[in-house]
């Protein structure tokens, strides 16, 4: 049986030259995974001298329209609108359809080609941009739509923060065309505000990027992912594209995406402000490889499971303060030290630091407050949880010792929102997270662990399939050997 895909209609000028516009859009579209469908709102011709702007009749856009929503699609990508008539023909379509807007607001060419009417911000503000749930202007973009000079980061928060009081869902402002080492793409939204940083790569081949990261984002959000992962995605996909661009005619040519991003070298780096330059990295921990890696919530557990051959373990306790939790802490350090073992103290990184413990463990929800360069300078070893694309992008920002991804079956060791991964998640985490030893967590137990061990994972966390096991050390005694054996 051949598998759905969810669509994603998109209305944008087609470029004679097929490096950007819609011709860009449809490749992307395809290569994440997701059916397009075009429709044409001009015919352009960018390469040329001069160049020609050709928008179609109403009645040619109506047509197209109306075949497109038999397809009930998912997303609405825009991009070039050529005049208000036409913004007001879209706003009236996502409406009819339901689906969700990504709005590229394209006004000219990289080339410095004008595409769009001057009659089209205004359409945009009043019209689209309310209906959006996703905005994606470059900076010339912004700066058009908003009224504000952009010369700085604060100018970019500010210009995303007016863009999004006009009634878009999220405004992502792209970096691209801006100065520095990096290119930093700013995301604004009613959850989430983040900065996404990329090193800029050394091609010429970069024509279509605008079209190509909106498109991604569109794919994205009609898999079912949310904007802060979509945003994360589509900036990777970009990256991936820069790459891997070509020339055409012996001209400048187009990014090239193939496949949904995978490459460790494309993942971008989120930070909550503009300021970013790449960390030392955290000393490593994966040599031997961590392997079996039990989750405790007492130091008496290190003294059952270390001497069963457990090299690497952690305590999470959630149920002790002050003194009686210090305790728990420095007993649990003594164990590990005598057997030789890696422990990771979960949570509580002062204690860690104070007790000179060999490595703290961080979810997500620890990091707004953790001093990350406290833990580095004091040389601790840093693993951090992941669950989603812009989780991994927050951990890689910070160059951890190694990265926990989860859930990887359903687990009842704590609450968790997210579907879980599976095998085949697990694997595309693995090829993702090349860079860094990486721990699988979540409803792992004695039989799964064998199909976990092979997507060639570092660590197997384990909590209640060996704490709540009727034989708690010959469980651990086993899954060492079969890990330590593979």
């Amino acid at each position: 049986m051949n598998a759905v895909r969810p669509t994603v209609v998109v209305i944008a000028g087609s470029e004679a030259t097929g490096v950007a516009g819609i011709a860009v859009d449809l490749r992307v579209i395809a290569a994440l995974g997701a059916h397009g469908a075009p429709v044409i709102t001009a015919n352009t011709a960018q390469q040329t001298e001069g160049g020609a702007r050709n928008p179609v009749a109403p009645a040619v856009l109506d047509s197209q329209l109306s075949a497109a929503a038999q397809l009930a699609p998912a997303v609405v990508k825009t991009g070039l609108l050529a005049d208000a008539a036409q913004v007001e023909r879209v706003a009236n379509f996502c409406a009819q359809t339901g689906a969700l807007l990504v709005c590229d607001p394209v006004l000219q060419s990289s080339s410095g080609m004008t595409l769009a009417a001057d009659e089209v911000p205004a359409a945009l503000r009043a019209t689209l941009l309310p209906r959006a749930a996703l905005v994606t202007p470059n900076l010339a973009e912004a700066e058009a739509l908003t009224g504000i000079a952009i010369h700085t980061a604060t100018d970019v928060e500010r210009a995303a923060r007016a863009l999004r009081e006009l009634g878009a869902g999220a405004v992502f402002i792209k970096g691209g065309h801006g100065d520095g080492d990096y290119s930093s793409d700013y995301l604004h939204s009613g959850d989430q505000s983040f900065w996404l940083h990329s090193p800029r790569l050394p091609t010429v081949h970069a024509r279509g990027t605008g079209c190509a990261l909106a498109a991604a984002a569109a794919s994205a959000l009609a898999l079912g992912y949310g904007i802060a992962d979509a945003v994360v995605i589509a900036k990777a996909a970009i990256n991936q594209g820069l790459r891997q661009g070509y020339a055409c005619g012996g001209r400048e040519g187009p990014v090239r995406v193939d496949r949904f991003p995978d490459a460790a070298e494309d993942l971008p780096a989120l930070t909550p402000t503009a300021d970013y330059r790449e960390p030392r990295p955290f000393p490593g921990c994966n040599a031997p490889p961590l392997g079996l890696y039990p989750i405790v919530d007492r130091a008496d557990w290190l003294r059952r499971l270390l001497p069963e051959g457990v090299r690497t373990i952690q305590l999470r306790v959630k149920d002790l303060q002050g003194d009686v939790l210090r305790a728990e802490v420095r007993a649990a350090i003594a164990l590990a030290r005598a057997h030789g073992a890696r422990l990771f103290i979960n949570d509580h990184w002062r204690l860690a630091v104070e007790e000179s413990a060999y490595g703290v463990h961080l979810g997500q929800e620890d990091l707004r407050d953790a001093d990350i360069e406290a833990l580095r300078g004091a040389g601790l070893r840093l693993g951090i949880s992941t669950h989603c694309h812009w989780e991994a992008a927050r951990a890689h920002a910070l160059r951890p010792s190694y990265v926990a991804c989860g859930p990887i079956y359903e687990t009842t060791a704590k609450a968790m929102p997210w579907i879980p991964h599976g095998l085949d998640g697990l694997r595309y985490w693995r090829r993702l997270f090349s860079g860094y030893p990486l721990v699988a967590i979540g409803g792992i137990d004695t039989a799964r662990a064998p199909g976990v061990v092979a997507t060639g994972v570092d660590g197997v966390a384990m909590i209640s399939g060996i704490t709540q096991h009727a034989d708690p050390e010959g469980t651990a005694r086993s899954l060492v050997a079969s890990i330590d054996g593979r």
